[in-house]
């Protein structure tokens, strides 16, 4: 299909009314200004955030924000691991650290220290962060956090060291079932609170993780948590904020120093479906949501392709090495996979051209959620670039970095309005 046809799929809507949706709408990551229909005049919270929507520390902050709808403006950072801070903010915040926050004119860093501030200005979420009932919780957190980490970043293959790293990682999990089951509803307390957005970063990323580096099914070994997330699952809030399990499995690697495979055959399946973007979403060990698909999830991952197609196209260094002359063939290539995207389940699909494949999949491994779209918009998404690429050959694009993710620097795209 031409562009032209592509953007006749999509509903008719303006940048004003696009605008309103990022305000006042249900929780999006492209918002600059969340009023939830208020007047600006009651703004009294900037969210200094990254771009990337990806910092844990930085969703348990975003997430505490949007379930109290306080409103507030978001001034958005690159994370080094993805390119290069920018001055104005380490002028502001000279250690660069993120999240930061500015209340009432006061600027504040530290997640925890930014959560406690906010307590005092508008009250807690459920039971506030000094609570006897979340200090143990909170304690917990950490504690599950260290056993992960011990797994995932010092234990490689399958030897006895890593057996009894994932043995001790399992006994935490463990106690976080205990302290879910304590209570008769899914979540940590009677209602979901400040206790629940503690735990939300990093058991989403231990998801992730251990399913792609270890072969470990968390959702599945521990029914409690996986009833958790799908808890979870039924918040907008939440849905705003949530990554999936490639998103996670390959930013965490710079971000953590390093992630080691376990190397069985358990796990390099699991890791080459997550890799490929084709698996059936009931795979048990391979849970990122429950949430059932919405009607409306290719027409979002167009959306979003059309929006920034220009860039796209500008970046693939697939394009670069076929030259000028062959460009033309990238831009047909990424015309067929978005025409794979929107046709019936029966049609037969359109092949690129001849050696686009990799180019097709250099987009695939790159596509980040929830910055770029939703989970089930980006599943669909990577499903067709995948098949659309193997149409017309196994060749791979570029092989993502685990040092950094530079290949995710924002710079492109910052000028494009409400990136």
């Amino acid at each position: 299909m031409r562009w032209a046809d592509l953007e006749e799929l999509l509903p008719p809507q303006s940048d004003a009314d696009l605008q309103r949706w990022r305000t006042d709408g249900p929780t999006n990551p492209q918002a600059q200004l969340r009023l939830f229909g208020r007047p600006e005049s009651e703004v009294r919270v900037t969210l200094y955030r990254d771009h990337h929507a990806w910092c844990p520390y930085c969703q348990k902050v975003w997430l505490w924000l949007e379930e109290q709808r306080i409103p507030y403006r978001i001034r958005k950072v690159t994370m080094f691991c993805y390119g290069d801070k920018e001055r104005w903010f380490t002028e502001k915040v000279p250690s660069g650290m993120l999240p930061a926050l500015e209340l009432d004119g006061r600027l504040i860093t530290e997640s925890d220290v930014i959560l406690e501030a906010l307590e005092r200005s508008f009250g807690p979420l459920g039971q506030g962060l000094s609570d006897p009932d979340v200090l143990p919780l909170r304690q917990l957190e950490r504690r599950l956090f260290r056993a992960w980490c011990q797994w995932l970043c010092y234990c490689e293959g399958e030897g006895s060291h890593t057996a009894s790293a994932e043995q001790h990682f399992a006994r935490m999990a463990g106690l976080v079932e205990q302290a879910l089951e304590a209570t008769p509803g899914p979540f940590f307390l009677e209602q979901f609170g400040t206790a629940d957005v503690i735990f939300v970063p990093y058991l989403e990323r231990m998801n992730a993780s251990l399913a792609y580096y270890k072969g470990y099914g968390l959702r599945r070994h521990h029914p409690a948590i996986d009833r958790w997330f799908s808890a979870l699952e039924q918040r907008l809030t939440y849905l705003g904020t949530q990554s999936d399990i490639h998103t996670h499995a390959h930013d965490l690697p710079p971000q953590m120093g390093c992630c080691l495979s376990s190397g069985g055959a358990h796990q390099r399946r699991l890791a080459a479906l997550v890799d490929g973007g084709l698996w059936p979403s009931d795979e048990p060990d391979l849970i990122e949501t429950r949430q059932p698909e919405p009607a409306d999830v290719r027409q979002l991952a167009l959306a979003r392709m059309l929006r920034h197609r220009g860039k796209l196209l500008a970046i693939n260094p697939v394009g670069e090495r076929l030259g000028a002359a062959a460009a033309e063939r990238l831009d047909q290539a990424l015309r067929c996979a978005l025409t794979n995207l929107m046709a019936p389940g029966h049609a037969e699909p359109v092949p690129p051209p001849s050696g686009t494949a990799a180019g097709l999949r250099y987009w695939r491994d790159r596509i980040s959620v929830p910055r770029d779209m939703p989970l089930h918009a980006a599943r669909q998404l990577r499903a067709a670039l995948e098949r659309t690429a193997a149409l017309d050959g196994p060749e791979q694009g570029p092989p993502l970095p685990v040092r950094d993710r530079r290949d995710q620097n924002p710079a492109p795209f910052v000028a494009v309005s409400g990136r």
